[in-house]
């Protein structure tokens, strides 16, 4: 189990590290994007990523905006849309670093029992006074 973590944490720190200090929204603002489509973004984000599998996130959108403002609509479905699709392939990748590991340690186990199946019926008392 700890190797596995061993091999989570990196991906995670990586994750968190690609963020940055600039908020998306501001970054998307300085882009030139209407301020109503990066909130909109900003929280279709939170929601696409929650609704991918993250625990960190939480299912975010101002009705009243969604139904107004045709800019907050389309930053919202977009962040939603991107995210999703983005928080399913870490998802992906974090099951696959899992299943590489079990089968590493599996293949380990297998060695170890199929070298110790070689030694069976073999005299080794002598191998002592090698040291």
């Amino acid at each position: 189990m700890r190797k596995i973590l061993a091999s989570i944490i990196p991906l995670f720190i990586l994750t968190l590290g690609l963020t940055g200090c600039v908020s998306q929204r501001e970054k998307m603002i300085k882009e030139g994007y209407p301020p109503a489509y990066a909130d909109g973004y900003q929280d279709g984000c939170s929601s696409g990523n929650n609704a991918g599998g993250s625990l960190f996130y939480v299912f975010k959108k101002n009705i009243k905006s969604y139904s107004n403002d045709i800019n907050y609509q389309k930053g919202w479905d977009d962040g939603f849309r991107q995210c999703k699709a983005r928080q399913k392939a870490l998802q992906r990748q974090y099951q696959t670093t899992i299943e590489q590991q079990r089968l590493i340690e599996e293949k380990r186990h297998n060695k170890k029992v199929e070298d110790k199946d070689l030694l069976k019926g073999i005299d080794t008392s002598g191998l002592e006074n090698l040291k």
